[in-house]
């Protein structure tokens, strides 16, 4: 058991988000403070993912989702996309097994096209060797921006409009949402940034309306279930009214 459980302690009358996202910030602040190369930033970061699943699992997390690479990263220079690639390929290969072994679903969103078929290959068998666990859904939003879902989306609506298979008075909410990346995932109940940026940048839009935010000045390499607990512990300070009001307000 992880030394930091405390079993019926800081969870009893605690509630744990159903699901969690994650924008993992700060890999290259991290290794610049130490004088080291961005890539070894990004290695610790990889070290995170690890920590961070890890105590999802152990703190009951249904659904945890990490913003891993977005669409507009490609605009980095190549040689650190590369290094990005490798490690999300040796992060499949190294820890599929454990993953499964500890009953981790796996499911990628995001855009698949122009991606390495190797890449790719990997992708596919994690999701489908995963298919049936249980313990915990692990969304990797992968070449991911949420425009783009929206946009893609909207065009599908569209597209089935146009052939007669959907009326425009049924194109609503929750029409779209079921041609989102994420129609088969809960929205996020909470969502967490690192390294003190105040911002979303592109990762689920749609989804996020009514998710609480937590923005931390952790680095994400120093991420790990303590600052998980505390960012579940701050949530459930937060009085989630979903565009209505308390009871004591109402009174």
């Amino acid at each position: 058991m992880n030394k930091h459980s405390q079993p019926g302690a800081w969870r009893e009358g605690t509630k744990v988000p159903r699901h969690i996202a994650v924008i993992m910030d700060g890999n290259g602040r991290w290794a610049a403070q130490r004088g080291l190369p961005r890539s070894m930033g990004h290695r610790a970061g990889v070290e995170a993912v690890r920590r961070t699943v890890r105590a999802a699992i152990e703190l009951k997390v249904q659904f945890l989702t990490l913003y891993s690479f977005s669409s507009e990263n490609w605009a980095r220079p190549k040689s650190e996309v590369d290094d990005l690639m490798g490690l999300i390929k040796l992060f499949i290969r190294g820890d599929l097994a454990e993953l499964h072994q500890n009953s981790v679903r796996i499911s990628v969103i995001g855009e698949r096209e122009g991606l390495d078929k190797e890449l790719l290959a990997l992708i596919d068998e994690a999701v489908d060797l995963t298919s049936e666990n249980t313990a915990l859904d692990l969304v990797i939003a992968f070449n991911y921006g949420a425009r783009a879902e929206i946009a893609k989306a909207a065009r599908r609506l569209a597209e089935k409009a146009v052939r007669g298979e959907i009326a425009l008075e049924a194109i609503n909410e929750e029409a779209l949402a079921a041609e989102l990346d994420t129609a088969a995932i809960p929205d996020p109940e909470l969502l967490i940034r690192t390294s003190g940026e105040i911002r979303l940048s592109n990762f689920l839009l749609w989804q996020s309306a009514y998710t609480e935010f937590v923005f931390t000045p952790v680095l994400w390499p120093d991420f790990g279930f303590d600052e998980l607990e505390a960012a579940i512990m701050e949530f459930n300070r937060r009085e989630r009214r979903f565009g209505g009001v308390t009871p004591q307000q109402a009174g």
